[in-house]
């Protein structure tokens, strides 16, 4: 058994964004006034007494709507509650019962999930007796809060971890390998996940942009234990307009963050563009395990040397990360779907890779006998020693004479002496160069 996992539902704009954010402390889910806003579960890790929880915040339920994308925010809600040990049915104390929460009520029983009755937005005294019309629900108690004000919050958490004590904590997330899809939107980075997970985990359709928040899915193969963080495709900043989009970036470039490594997904048909460059960049900035995933081949027409000559025009491309292995496949037919996850931990394995100080120092020690240091100013670098300082990525310190000696090209030569020496293919890794006195 897991950590326990709470789920915030209910139908659109009645604040679960804002009560999610609260619990989790920080600025996860996106929240504005546009109703349908946050349209997948977004995950977080929050604690109440001396419980460790996740929290999933879902898209508002709308139960009768025929849009294509409020219908799958209502299968990403049922998805989310059939995950769920406990569920915050969150209501509008402002703007009273309506026909929604009735039928949310009605789905919130099939379920057979404890459910914590929450009515919101009561910031005042005078909107205390509103709550009351919530026991048309037949959920329960009602609990009021004020998510934005913080009010109510302890009454509320008390309730739900009530139904904690038979849940075991899970073992610490240490052993998961953390992997971020990151690309412009509609490539295929959602279709993919769904593929891997082997279930309709995250928003798909053809309107570019649907997943507009970093999305989280834990995933246990043979290769390892996954989560999967599927993120907001960026488009240029031009093209940016509103606030909703302009959050989606923040979030890519914090799921790189937090991510092991990072996969950028392309489109066959479009090729590698400067935005993917400076998404990609930045996770290589990071000395971040990385691989480059080209999807849609199938839609290519290829001839023998087809996917040689394309690896070799997206390596020219992406000449700074050349470490990076690169796979195509497609997501729609599975073509090379089962190499993703044995990739994916091949790369990880680099970058969580430690080398013994004393081949270490052979390796370096060999690399200068053959290519002595140029002379930088009245200055020759010599290397004194070298150790391993870290993992994820690699770290090593060299000891030397003057950092200042150092020419850039013969920081490179290092570095490829190391690559080619130990195998860091899909990985990049840090070296520092310290000075010491003989």
């Amino acid at each position: 058994m897991g950590k326990p996992i709470v789920a915030i539902v209910g139908r659109p704009n009645v604040g679960k964004s804002t009560l999610f954010n609260k619990l989790a402390g920080k600025r996860i889910s996106i929240v504005e006034d546009t109703p349908g806003v946050t349209r997948d579960r977004i995950y977080a890790e929050a604690e109440w007494l001396k419980y460790n929880f996740t929290i999933i915040d879902t898209g508002g339920i709308e139960p009768d709507s025929e849009d294509i994308i409020l219908a799958q925010m209502r299968r990403q809600a049922q998805i989310a509650i059939e995950t769920a040990h406990v569920i915050i049915f969150l209501v509008d104390g402002k703007s009273g019962l309506a026909p929604a929460d009735y039928e949310v009520a009605q789905m919130l029983r099939k379920s057979n999930k404890p459910v914590v009755l929450v009515v919101n937005k009561v910031d005042r005294a005078a909107l205390e007796d509103n709550a009351f019309e919530f026991y048309n629900l037949g959920i329960g108690d009602p609990i009021t809060i004020s998510a934005s004000q913080a009010l109510g919050l302890g009454d509320m958490l008390d309730k739900v971890v009530e139904y904690f004590d038979d849940i075991i904590e899970e073992e610490e997330n240490d052993e998961y390998i953390r992997i971020a899809f990151v690309g412009r939107p509609n490539v295929g980075k959602s279709s993919l996940v769904n593929k891997l997970l082997g279930e309709d985990r995250n928003i798909v359709s053809d309107i570019p942009g649907t997943t507009r928040d970093a999305i989280d899915s834990y995933l246990e193969t043979e290769e390892g234990k996954f989560i999967l963080i599927d993120t907001a495709g960026i488009r240029r900043r031009s093209k940016i307009k509103d606030e909703i989009e302009k959050y989606s970036v923040v979030r890519t470039y914090t799921a790189i963050e937090r991510a092991d490594l990072c996969i950028l997904m392309i489109d066959a048909e479009e090729g590698v563009s400067e935005q993917d460059k400076k998404i990609i960049g930045y996770a290589h900035d990071m000395s971040k395990a990385i691989m480059v995933i080209v999807n849609k081949w199938d839609l290519i027409e290829k001839d023998t040397n087809t996917m040689v000559k394309f690896k070799k025009d997206l390596q020219h491309e992406l000449n700074f990360m050349s470490y990076a292995p690169y796979l195509f496949i497609s997501a729609l037919t599975g073509q090379r779907v089962q190499k993703v996850l044995e990739m994916a931990k091949a790369c990880y394995d680099n970058y969580n890779k430690r080398i013994k100080t004393g081949v270490l120092n052979d390796v370096v020690g060999k690399a200068i006998m053959r290519k002595e240091p140029p002379v930088v100013g009245t200055s020759r670098l010599k290397v004194f020693y070298v150790t391993q300082t870290g993992t994820k990525p690699p770290t090593f310190v060299f000891f030397v004479n003057n950092p200042q000696a150092l020419h850039f090209s013969y920081e490179r030569y290092i570095e490829n002496q190391l690559r080619e020496s130990f195998d860091f293919e899909g990985t990049g890794i840090k070296m520092e160069f310290r000075e010491r006195k003989e």
